[in-house]
């Protein structure tokens, strides 16, 4: 008997009934990996730990675990999209693993908080740099009651809806413009931070340091919490290497290519993140990569002087802009497998006549992207997307030991290699990512309870599993009013 598989080579053999088309080779799903994790992190969060862990030997660890972690993660989900290659990514291998209310928490958190803030939070940054590149300013002062706040400028929030809309509509067009743009802009990345490490080591500092740190301030030796603070940092940073799975039914010859990607894709974000802290440590020091804003622009300016940093600051634009259309290639088709497992309304999984592409799920992510990033700031929407998927990477991590002993007939082209040590190592980091933010967030809201001082530790993570958990109703709703 013909498997649906090998009767619909060229599309999606998906759980519901609606199908999208098998466009993306290895590359361009490399691309898409690479280009939704190599974000603006690497340009702007080397300050924040060198600052928590200021050691070079520890700050340089600190980015080999990160990675390390991050890998045990990617070698994981490799073996569960080969084994379930379908639109949705972790929605699916959630719901083949834990149920169909465990795969609707994480459509639901998607829906309703994480996707509209990742979106927004990139937007945010692209629009920043957009803005500064033509010289408009970005933030504006304000007098209040509590005293005088610096916020974001009206023409950020504008242009950063701008920014959402254009790469909504190259991704309606079809995927294949939007793996274009994709494998553009990753490279684009990709070359200019390989480039500043060649210049730093060829080429060295050429200008004076234009980070002056203190005579009086000298490293010293971080705690273990510091040390941890500054690890789930790194997370942050790493996250995006999953992204890739939510177009798994949309990549040829997956149960091949898809554990590949993953694979290579998050060693070469792991290169180039470990290259580029080395190249800031040659020509900034610890010290220096504590007190500088943008590490990136810094090092080039050492190197050739003002444009440099103009230079950097084109390359961190388009970063963003890359990760922007990486994210709005991905998120969406979340929606998408949700709508077509009947979790969602089914409008949600119509795919264009034309252009073969989930338009209205890509239209629904993009305005609710749009509505948040019109009224939040950077710091909301980045910490609201962390929090509310990290824990849904652990838990469709832990799906690969249920479904090995579920369905041991999935076809497997590609095993977890490590097993089970591996998905474990991952679980137990985001365990530690979750666990900080959670118990930071009860210390504060104790202090506040007992009229003590603002431990200025709230971090939004009982808000954010609070919305979350309001799925559970709201799944228990769904399901009885969809079989009436």
């Amino acid at each position: 008997m013909t498997s649906e598989t090998e009767r619909r080579p060229d599309t999606e053999a998906g759980r519901g009934h609606t199908s999208l088309p098998r466009r993306l080779g290895l590359l361009s799903a490399i691309a898409v990996l690479v280009g939704s994790t190599i974000g603006t992190g690497i340009f702007r969060t080397p300050a924040g730990i060198a600052t928590k862990v200021p050691v070079e030997s520890l700050y340089l660890l600190l980015w080999g675990l990160g990675g390390f972690f991050s890998l045990c993660g990617a070698l994981t989900l490799a073996e569960l999209s080969a084994a379930l290659p379908q639109t949705g990514g972790i929605f699916v291998y959630l719901r083949e693993g834990w149920g169909r209310l465990a795969a609707f928490l994480f459509g639901w958190g998607e829906l309703v908080v994480i996707r509209a803030s990742a979106l927004g939070a990139i937007s945010t940054v692209f629009a920043e740099y957009f803005l500064r590149l033509f010289g408009q300013s970005t933030t504006v002062t304000l007098n209040t009651a509590g005293g005088v706040v610096t916020q974001s400028a009206p023409g950020v929030h504008y242009v950063a809806a701008g920014a959402i809309l254009v790469v909504a509509v190259i991704n309606i067009l079809g995927i294949r413009l939007g793996a274009y743009i994709q494998n553009l802009t990753a490279g684009v990345k990709y070359l200019a931070l390989l480039l500043l490490v060649l210049a730093a080591f060829a080429l060295g500092a050429q200008h004076p340091p234009p980070v002056v740190v203190p005579a009086t301030e000298t490293a010293t030796s971080p705690s273990i919490a510091m040390f941890g603070l500054a690890f789930i940092s790194l997370l942050w940073v790493y996250d995006g290497w999953a992204d890739v799975t939510f177009v798994s039914g949309e990549v040829q010859r997956p149960e091949r290519f898809l554990p590949r990607t993953l694979i290579i894709g998050t060693l070469a974000v792991i290169a180039i993140y470990l290259l580029a802290n080395f190249a800031y440590l040659h020509l900034l020091g610890i010290n220096e990569i504590a007190h500088s804003k943008l590490v990136a622009a810094d090092v080039a300016y050492r190197i050739i002087g003002d444009a440099g940093v103009r230079l950097i600051s084109i390359a961190v634009m388009i970063s963003a802009f890359g990760t922007l259309n990486g994210s709005m290639m991905t998120g969406p088709r979340i929606f998408f497998a949700m709508a077509d497992d009947g979790l969602f309304f089914r409008r949600i999984a119509a795919v264009h006549p034309r252009f073969k592409t989930p338009y209205v799920a890509i239209g629904l992510a993009a305005a609710l992207a749009i509505a948040f990033v019109l009224v939040r700031t950077f710091e909301q929407l980045s910490d609201t997307f962390v929090l509310g998927i990290w824990p849904f990477y652990a838990l469709g991590v832990a799906a690969v030991y249920r479904l090995r002993r579920k369905r041991p007939d999935l076809p497997r082209s590609y095993k977890t290699l490590g097993y089970p040590v591996t998905p474990a190592l991952f679980i137990l980091a985001v365990l530690l990512l979750v666990g900080n933010a959670l118990v930071g967030d009860i210390r504060y809201y104790l202090a506040i309870w007992a009229g003590g001082p603002n431990p200025h530790e709230w971090s939004g993570a009982l808000m954010v599993a609070g919305i979350i958990l309001a799925g559970i109703p709201a799944y228990y709703l769904w399901t009885r009013n969809s079989k009436q």
